[in-house]
């Protein structure tokens, strides 16, 4: 069975958002008629988000059914033993035209009990920012639950919270339990594990077109803040062109970033799926004879059972993701 497995691309499940914009469309070429496409959810095993395989004979497939007939060889044997039929990872591409809301992810512990779900780990990458555009991520100061909930009930949230000025290349690693938002005018892929739990604590005041705001989830959320988190969100990293500079290793994935501008033969020793998401430029990955091509904007699959494959380009920047 595992020669029939090659480099698999999926159709992009887009998310129509309050906060959400048109960059998806205009610079990234998603085909969609939804007038605030907030994001663009490259590979997913959400309930009811599944992805489909859009290239090649298992064109049509959905990401449930590869993993019910390939198993380890699609994802890995150690993935396998850990995830089963359940794929770890959640990739997105997203746009904030506004202000997404204040929010947390819970984790795993409290996830599994209270929404029978893993927790939400995970990582941005900054690949388009307009001038002066930030992201929020954890406090300004010391901050205990007392004086959070205080800033809360008085509508001063944003005052104690911190605003990171941001540009294309920054790099962000947001665990459980840390306050954050992207903010206006920013464009990020965003790697995560395989979750949809968020505890939104502000909004804004944002109401939607019939005048109704969004559910808030603080009395939930309250539990789920890490008021002890150490500032250690940004993320440094190498730039070496033709090899993989890591940027985040923690233990629900590893990105590495990678420049191609030659044609470089990779070898697969992580017992792993592999992923690439483009974020510039386009290249060419052949495996297993199979020949497909990656732009800017687009995510492909390399399956665990493919233990060596070609990437040829002479301008691209990808995001090298594996668990």
């Amino acid at each position: 069975m595992t020669n029939a497995l090659y480099p698999l691309k999926f159709t992009p499940i887009l998310k129509d958002k309050i906060w959400g914009g048109q960059k998806l469309k205009t610079i990234l070429n998603k085909e969609s008629s939804l007038p605030n496409i907030g994001e663009s959810w490259e590979i997913s095993d959400v309930d009811g988000d599944t992805s489909i395989v859009c290239n090649g004979e298992l064109k049509g497939q959905s990401l449930k059914e590869l993993l019910n007939a390939y198993k380890s060889d699609l994802i890995g044997n150690k993935n396998y033993k850990v995830f089963q039929n359940k794929f770890p990872l959640l990739i997105k591409f997203i746009d904030a035209k506004e202000d997404l809301s204040i929010q947390l992810h819970p984790n795993d512990e409290l996830a599994a009990k209270r929404h029978n779900s893993f927790g939400k780990t995970e990582m941005w990458y900054v690949f388009q920012a307009d001038e002066d555009s930030n992201l929020i991520v954890g406090f300004n100061q010391d901050m205990t639950p007392e004086k959070y909930l205080e800033h809360l009930e008085n509508k001063t949230l944003t005052k104690i919270l911190n605003f990171d000025k941001v540009k294309t290349g920054d790099t962000y690693f947001i665990e459980v339990g840390r306050v954050h938002a992207i903010g206006a005018g920013v464009m990020v892929a965003e790697i995560q594990q395989t979750s949809d739990i968020t505890y939104r604590v502000y909004d804004w005041d944002r109401v939607d077109d019939e005048g109704n705001e969004r559910e808030l989830h603080n009395d939930l959320a309250i539990d789920a803040i890490d008021f002890n988190m150490p500032d250690n969100f940004r993320i440094s990293y190498a730039r070496t062109p033709n090899q993989s500079n890591q940027m985040v290793s923690c233990p629900y994935f590893t990105t590495s970033y990678l420049v191609v501008n030659t044609l470089l033969r990779k070898e697969n020793n992580h017992d792993s799926f592999l992923i690439y998401m483009c974020v510039d430029g386009q290249a060419t990955i052949v495996a297993n004879g199979f020949k497909e091509r990656v732009k800017k904007g687009e995510t492909i699959l390399i399956p665990a059972s493919i233990k060596e494959y070609e990437i040829n380009s002479d301008n691209a920047t990808l995001l090298e993701v594996y668990v």
